[in-house]
């Protein structure tokens, strides 16, 4: 068992590692399982991201999932263009906390 310090996150680095929250039919399920779905830099890492969700809501975090949603190609008026790829992370939070989304921060 190797020893792990907590990273340690600047304030300034919290606010610009949570971009917004995803509210979509799916992650709304989610909360039912003490799930709240963020959008995050694609150079956030799973130990930032805790410490920041902890340090923004006073909360106690239990696990970090992430995953990059690669960018879809569209077309308008017969222009192709790109979405760009972004990374959502799915945070599980401990026993008896909760985060209500529909507030600012």
């Amino acid at each position: 068992m190797t020893n792990r310090s907590k990273p340690s996150v600047s304030p300034e680095r919290m606010y610009d590692l949570i971009i917004a929250p995803v509210i979509t039919e799916k992650s709304t399920r989610g909360s039912e399982h003490r799930q709240v779905t963020f959008k995050v830099p694609l150079d956030a890492t799973k130990p930032e991201i805790k410490a920041a969700v902890e340090g923004l809501f006073n909360v106690k975090v239990d696990a970090v999932n992430t995953l990059i949603q690669k960018g879809k190609t569209k077309r308008f008026r017969g222009i192709v263009g790109r979405r760009s790829d972004f990374k959502k992370a799915i945070v599980t939070l401990a026993e008896g906390h909760q985060i209500d989304v529909t507030t600012g921060v």
